[in-house]
């Protein structure tokens, strides 16, 4: 049977997904904060299958209830961040089953598109690791999800780690030049944020502000200074649940690039995050040819998984004649 979830389902869908993906296990805690208490958490997108009373497998829908900027819901987007098929109940066409069904509840929901499983605010993977899932990956493709762009995972370990002497100097002169680098003031957190959502990714905004409302150490965040006091770019560590070796977000004003900023600024971050006990530095989320993917290679991070952003047309019909 598939049904939606209910109250109580929380803790066997948590121990079913651990054991359908233990490469990428979830705690039952993780599971409740990422997804039941998302803000737009709707209890009939997730899909749950059940046999013999016992849940086997899910694939949860989401669409926006509450928008990311302004005002704007996505009307025609939807999404599936995950779904997953215990594996002693594969090869029945369960997993196709699922995640028909969540298709089809976002088509109810005048859906018509479909991502996996690139959603904010709360993901827990960016997209599909078809090295690791292969199987997903050719259901995926068999239900009409194709590529849109890849994303890649690094990390870099900090054991032995030290600024760099030459970035050391590179800090000397842009200070010796009027720039500043340090921890944001509570005030400045207002520029910094305004930044953040208008330059970069409104959800990025969203992060830092949730952030240090639930007691993120301000010291956790730097922040490069022009000569009259105005923020240029910043660096943080610790944002996304109080980890404090997951780095990021990261960002430099366009008009600032190129000048070394966002270099100073990884390495000062890096420091801190030694200075706290963090033993790596790690993210989810960069383009590899991006400019900042570039600037990580370059500063000794490796990349670690490869993540596929896929999409799917959600026709009204279903695709049928």
């Amino acid at each position: 049977m598939i049904r939606s979830f209910q109250v109580g389902d929380g803790q066997a869908l948590a121990a079913a997904w651990t054991a359908a993906a233990p490469a990428d296990p979830i705690s039952y805690q993780r599971f409740r904060d990422l997804f039941l208490l998302d803000r737009n958490f709707d209890a009939a997108g997730l899909q749950v299958a059940v046999i013999n009373d016992q849940i086997v497998g899910a694939a949860y829908a989401v669409r926006r209830l509450i928008a990311v900027d302004a005002d704007d819901l996505e009307p025609t987007s939807g999404w599936i961040p995950f779904f997953f098929v215990h594996p002693e109940h594969r090869g029945r066409g369960l997993g196709r089953e699922l995640l028909s069904a969540a298709m089809d509840w976002l088509r109810s929901h005048g859906r018509s598109e479909v991502y996996f499983s690139s959603y904010t605010p709360n993901y827990f993977l960016p997209g599909l690791d078809a090295a690791r899932y292969p199987s997903a990956a050719r259901l995926l493709a068999g239900l009409g999800f194709e590529r849109g762009y890849d994303a890649v995972a690094m990390d870099r370990s900090l054991v032995g780690y030290a600024v760099p002497d030459e970035v050391r100097k590179r800090i000397e002169a842009l200070t010796a030049e009027g720039y500043s680098f340090g921890t944001p003031s509570d005030d400045e957190l207002t520029a910094l944020i305004a930044i953040a959502g208008a330059e970069f990714n409104p959800d990025w905004a969203r992060a830092i502000r949730e952030g240090v409302v639930s007691g993120l150490p301000l010291d956790r965040i730097v922040v490069a200074r022009d000569p009259s006091g105005a923020i240029l770019g910043w660096a943080m560590h610790g944002t996304y649940e109080a980890v404090i070796d997951r780095f990021g977000p990261f960002g430099v004003l366009p008009a600032s690039r190129g000048t070394g900023l966002g270099k100073v600024l990884l390495h000062l971050t890096l420091e801190r995050m030694v200075a706290a006990g963090a033993h790596s530095a790690w993210f989810l989320w960069t383009g590899e040819k991006s400019a900042a993917g570039q600037l990580y290679l370059k500063t000794g991070f490796d990349i670690t998984r490869t993540f596929t952003i896929l999409r799917a047309p959600l026709p009204p019909d279903g695709g049928k004649e």
